[in-house]
């Protein structure tokens, strides 16, 4: 760790939700919901460089990923959308880097997300590891929002995103929401997201 004036420097930040989260050696138990979804909605997707009065927020594409992976897997069980909708959640402290600065910080920015997304997914009773398959689903997810975003939103052209992202097959654009909302009605959709998930959940535990 780094030293300030021969002391460690800080590595932790204050949550709105009063939590202590050590960026370095994070724990679920300082692990929020209301701070994921807070935080995610005031980091823009692609640097902020998106059309439209509001950016396009991580909230509101980890809500897109969340609807994209549904229509692909439509026999997804409630965690496996959990996972989805949480893809991301390390970005409520990081920040969302586009993939060539990614690339540039190598291992050590890795190792720092990384490290956030096992506490999340420990937080809400998730593999630290997801099944392979199921990474893969998700990315397939993730990577058709990408490619909707960087046509309608970002200025990419049809062949530059499907170089960079791969055309999508079965799903349209047109019956997905890519208009850029407010900060508070993003955190309040991602916030909806998580709790019709949740109860989905306690709906399976009651009933198994």
């Amino acid at each position: 760790m780094s030293e300030t004036n021969g002391k460690p420097a800080r590595a932790w930040q204050r949550m709105l939700s009063g939590r202590r989260l050590d960026l370095l050696d994070p724990s679920p138990l300082d692990v929020e919901i209301a701070d994921i979804a807070h935080g995610l909605a005031r980091v823009a997707r692609w640097n902020g460089q998106t059309v439209g009065d509001h950016a396009f927020s991580v909230a509101q594409h980890s809500v897109l990923v969340c609807e994209i992976f549904r229509k692909l897997n439509p026999e997804a069980t409630a965690r496996q959308q959990m996972a989805a909708l949480l893809h991301d959640a390390p970005e409520y402290v990081i920040g969302d880097m586009i993939s060539p600065f990614k690339a540039a910080l190598g291992d050590d920015y890795k190792l720092v997300e990384k490290r956030l997304q096992n506490a999340v997914h420990l937080r809400f009773a998730l593999p630290v590891e997801l099944p392979a398959a199921l990474k893969k689903e998700i990315k397939r997810a993730d990577r058709v929002s990408a490619y909707f975003e960087a046509t309608r939103l970002a200025g990419f052209d049809e062949k530059e995103a499907a170089k960079f992202f791969g055309r999508p097959r079965g799903i349209h654009a047109d019956d997905l929401d890519l208009s850029p909302l407010p900060t508070v009605q993003a955190q309040a959709c991602f916030m909806d997201c998580f709790h019709g998930i949740e109860t989905l959940i306690a709906d399976l535990r009651a009933t198994g």
